[in-house]
């Protein structure tokens, strides 16, 4: 099969607290390029910003700092405990966190490039890589390590309510990596991925 013309595109998906970050910092030191969406998230949010102002407009002021930055701890609460406005804020920056995507990795040379999509099931973006690399771990070491971020109990309910069950994203997976062993254990399932990755990119095969 002839190497593919453009870079294989692999969306890191995975629950929150699953090591998704930790991951992405592997694939990093391997020369991956990576894009995280809740960088982009940021950007888009910061003071100045065309998204921020909208937000501003939807939510009120209350959700900006006395800095006029975006505090992002009251807007969390906010959407967590409010589907309706949850889904707001999802219209105002999803289309920009997508074209920023899609810009990005038409522009990616490498072989292969990566993505981080935290809500790549429940936003329906499978299509945007040509493959899914779900990163998994049970639901009581996802507790744990939420808790240890500083989360009240509520919040992590409320957090963990708003994504997608692990069956369900299991079930999106192209690849699944467990992450429920420490680092050095997840170290090694990303370089084992990165193997099986720059294969697929040198063949053009996406199987």
């Amino acid at each position: 099969m002839a190497e593919r013309s453009r870079p294989l595109v692999v969306a890191l998906t995975g629950g929150a607290g699953a090591g998704k970050s930790a991951a992405a910092h592997v694939f990093r030191s391997l020369g991956v390029p990576v894009l995280d969406t809740d960088d982009v998230a940021h950007a888009l949010t910061r003071p100045g910003q065309p998204a921020l102002a909208e937000i501003v407009t939807v939510f009120g002021h209350e959700v900006l700092t006395r800095e006029g930055a975006l505090d992002r701890a009251v807007l969390r609460r906010r959407i967590l405990a409010d589907t309706a406005a949850r889904r707001r804020l999802e219209a105002i920056l999803h289309p920009r966190i997508r074209a920023e995507v899609e810009r990005w990795t038409a522009a990616c040379e490498a072989p292969y490039c990566v993505v981080v999509v935290p809500l790549l099931v429940e936003v329906g973006w499978q299509k945007l890589a040509d493959r899914v690399l779900v990163i998994d771990t049970p639901e009581a070491l996802q507790r744990t390590r939420l808790r240890t971020r500083g989360l009240s109990g509520p919040e992590i309910d409320a957090m963990l309510t708003a994504q997608a069950d692990r069956a369900t994203r299991l079930a999106a997976a192209d690849d699944v990596i467990v992450n429920d062993r420490g680092l050095a254990a997840l170290e090694a399932a990303v370089r084992a991925a990165h193997a099986r990755y720059l294969e697929l990119a040198r063949t053009g095969g996406t199987e």
